[in-house]
């Protein structure tokens, strides 16, 4: 996309903005000490030029941005937002509220167990920071070391005890479960230590081998093969032990207390709109999906020339955007309503797929009331599957 500055850009889309679609802000910070065996995640060495060069360079992707249209929700993923020293979140986050206001219903950031400190988490509660992930994975010694994952089970307790006691009260934990190696009775620990917890969200994800990771070369050489019905084991003791912790599931990896769900990310799987700042941070905006380059340099060069360089750039039809609403709605456990995508999205011809959902309430893969069709236990085990096959209909 020919973009004679990025001002332009934005101003464009604003004036054509649907104000009643919510609206977030993803910010990428493309910083690690080290990489996690299983991360296939851009990032970068924090060198101090480096994170110099992306704080003064973000502060220029924000400023075009008008505060016109109120940011519903903001969260700050990577990379290891928690990795920058306390002076440098609050400088991004200060050239964050100057241009984009505060936003209007939550404000998630992401820290690693390690870059836990008293005075970082001061800074993030000044600036009105209400949700921590915190990225545990594991409390076993033997995972974290499975996974590349440099941090002791002893810094994940004091992480979550140090983030309860700045008095945060929206936590969320992430996991990872079909480590290989990892028994159920090693899961389970896991599981009961989170119980102990008590956080207020828990993200729990099957271990995903992508390529290009020092994980996947390393399970290669083992000719390690991953096993769907172990994996399906896990899920269902997963669910159930979370339910019985007053966890409730709302869509197929995350759980959360009544009222605690992550709204950015229901933002994002219910098709609305958010913008991505930082390089390798994607948006949907206006009907457009547009990546930044996964490289730090390109990505500050092009801003300075007012040229910002996109990996992807696509414009989405109301068509496709009701086939992603779909899929994405199907691993929610609230489903989704024809009736509704098709009043969101009036070119969307929901026929095509009507046979499609009827099938998976005959197979027992479904449930249907009314127009709306959610997926039965059995169903969410093979939601991958059925999200691949809804993306088959090509003449919808």
């Amino acid at each position: 996309m020919e973009l004679h500055s990025k001002k332009h850009f934005f101003e464009d889309l604003q004036d054509k903005a649907q104000k009643e679609i919510s609206f977030g802000v993803y910010v990428h910070v493309p910083f690690c000490a080290s990489t996690c065996d299983f991360c296939s995640f851009y990032q970068e060495t924090p060198h101090r030029q480096d994170l110099l060069k992306y704080l003064q360079t973000i502060r220029t992707e924000f400023a075009p941005f008008s505060s016109d249209r109120p940011v519903e929700t903001v969260f700050w993923g990577g990379g290891t937002p928690g990795l920058l020293p306390p002076s440098d979140i609050e400088f991004l986050g200060n050239a964050q509220l100057e241009t984009l206001g505060v936003p209007l219903r939550e404000w998630t950031v992401e820290m690693a167990p390690s870059t836990v400190k008293p005075d970082k988490l001061k800074v993030l509660k000044d600036l009105g920071v209400d949700r921590i992930s915190l990225g545990v994975q594991s409390f076993q010694e033997e995972m974290l070391e499975a996974l590349g994952r440099r941090q002791s089970p002893r810094q994940v307790l004091e992480a979550y005890d140090l983030i309860r006691s700045a008095g945060f009260q929206n936590v969320n934990i992430d996991l990872i479960f079909a480590v290989p190696n990892q028994t159920m009775e090693i899961w389970l620990r896991d599981l009961e230590k989170t119980r102990e917890l008590a956080p207020d969200h828990v993200s729990t994800y099957c271990l995903t081998l992508e390529e290009d990771t020092a994980l996947y070369l390393k399970l290669a050489k083992a000719r390690h093969k991953m096993d769907p019905g172990r994996e399906a084991d896990f899920y269902e003791r997963t669910w159930e032990v979370l339910h019985n912790m007053g966890l409730q599931q709302y869509e197929i990896s995350n759980f959360s207390r009544p009222g605690m769900a992550c709204l950015h990310n229901l933002n994002t799987w219910r098709m609305h709109e958010w913008i991505g700042f930082g390089p390798s941070a994607s948006s949907q905006y206006m009907g457009r999906r547009f990546t930044n380059t996964a490289n730090l340099d390109e990505w500050a060069q092009g801003l300075l020339e007012k040229k910002p360089v996109f990996t992807e750039d696509s414009e989405l039809s109301s068509r496709g955007l009701a086939l992603d609403t779909l899929i994405f709605g199907l691993r929610m456990n609230e489903g989704v309503d024809l009736f509704e995508i098709r009043e969101r999205f009036p070119e969307f011809e929901s026929f095509t797929v009507d046979p499609f959902l009827e099938g998976l309430v005959d197979e027992g893969l479904a449930e249907s009331s009314g127009g709306r069709f959610s997926l039965t236990l059995k169903g969410r085990l093979l939601a991958d599957r059925i999200g691949a096959e809804l993306l088959g209909c090509n003449d919808i």
